[in-house]
């Protein structure tokens, strides 16, 4: 199956939203959830198992539920108020994927620079303990520290990643390269990082991942 990021994933009965993130096990390489955001937006991403996920039409995933099913999943988003230093979870069954700080410390009218507004607004993902998160918007770095590109998405068998889908370029220069996993040193939350260097990627094959049969 293909995972790409973006893909409309649908219901048995009708479209749920899409691929927004992937969460994955790093350890051993696999997907563990998919992270799927309503189209409408008034209403909560949520956290769907893979395992009820296969292949539909072109740039689509389908679900073994209904919609209605599928909305009693987890929710993903959560909002905090944090202090300097703290951690947002204290949970032994969650972690901390994506987050956006929305508002940094800042100075009230009056207050001298060492009598500051320490409370910072959070908005993250959780996911579960030991997993990590990736979205599109995700970096793949080389071997020798160079930035590649993006992830597009993941081609998987059965909840197994056999390849990752690197984004190279912009606009008309875009390729679509497909790493094997072997190739994947290290995935943490928002980055891959290759044991391949910079010229090393350079030299595979563009793919034609999106026209890919599974």
């Amino acid at each position: 199956m293909r995972i790409e990021l973006g893909a409309t994933v649908r219901c048995a009965d009708e479209v749920l939203g899409e691929v927004a993130d992937v969460v994955i096990d790093p350890v051993q390489k696999r997907v563990t959830h998919l992270v799927v955001e309503p189209h409408d937006g008034h209403r909560e991403a949520r956290l769907v198992p893979v395992e009820i996920a296969k292949s539909g039409a072109e740039h689509e995933i389908e679900l073994a539920c209904t919609v209605d099913e599928a909305r009693k999943f987890p929710t993903v988003q959560e909002f905090a108020y944090l202090r300097l230093g703290q951690f947002a979870i204290e949970d032994p069954d969650w972690d901390v994927g994506v987050a956006q700080v929305l508002a940094m410390p800042y100075y009230e009218a009056g207050f001298s620079p060492g009598n500051y507004m320490e409370d910072t607004g959070v908005v993250y993902d959780r996911i579960p303990k030991g997993e990590v998160e990736i979205r599109r918007a995700s970096a793949v770095n080389s071997a020798d520290g160079d930035h590649l590109g993006h992830v597009d998405g993941f081609v998987v068998d059965g909840e197994q990643i056999t390849h990752l889908v690197l984004e190279r370029g912009h606009l008309w220069g875009k390729r679509d390269i497909a790493i094997p996993i072997g190739a994947v040193a290290d995935v943490e939350t928002d980055v891959v990082t290759l044991n391949l260097t910079k010229d090393e990627v350079g030299e595979l094959a563009d793919l034609p991942v999106r026209r890919w049969a599974d």
